[in-house]
């Protein structure tokens, strides 16, 4: 008995380390995490405004996904619309993204925050998206930006 409770067990945690996530292809409806719907959205610019002010945002928005994480679809990146980004990651690191996303546009629902980003983040993020060494290099000073955390994500 003890053998094939030992057995049960190896075999499950072999069964869960390899396990893959792999989000359904981004298409029109489709949702991620929690999901959410496509009312009561701000804009971009409400976002920012709010958390400029009060230090934190709690709703929905919309946004254009322009980078997406290679590794995982871990995070996204959307256009602020001003030549910027914006990080996305997910509550609790609880789905992914597929890595067609780029280029869609989604409904975001969470919250947003001014973050202080190191070096060392800056650097692993843009590994994940595939950037040269070069370009990783480059990465020298802290940076302060908004970030989102989805719980749901919809594509439109």
């Amino acid at each position: 008995m003890k053998k094939l409770i030992l057995l049960f067990l190896i075999t499950f945690a072999g069964i869960t380390a390899f396990a893959q996530n792999n989000p359904a292809p981004a298409v029109k409806g489709v949702t991620y995490g929690e999901g959410t719907t496509n009312t009561d959205v701000k804009t971009l610019g409400d976002m920012e405004e709010q958390v400029l002010d009060k230090g934190t945002f709690t709703g929905k928005i919309t946004g254009k996904i322009t980078e997406v994480c290679l590794e995982k679809g871990c995070w996204m990146k959307v256009d602020k619309g001003n030549g910027e980004t914006m990080m996305v990651r997910f509550k609790d690191y609880g789905f992914f993204m597929p890595k067609d996303i780029v280029g869609k546009t989604v409904v975001l629902e969470g919250e947003a925050k001014q973050k202080e980003v190191s070096v060392k983040q800056q650097q692993h993020f843009a590994q994940d998206a595939g950037k040269s060494k070069a370009e990783i290099d480059k990465i020298k000073t802290v940076k302060k930006e908004t970030q989102f955390t989805a719980k749901g994500v919809l594509v439109l």
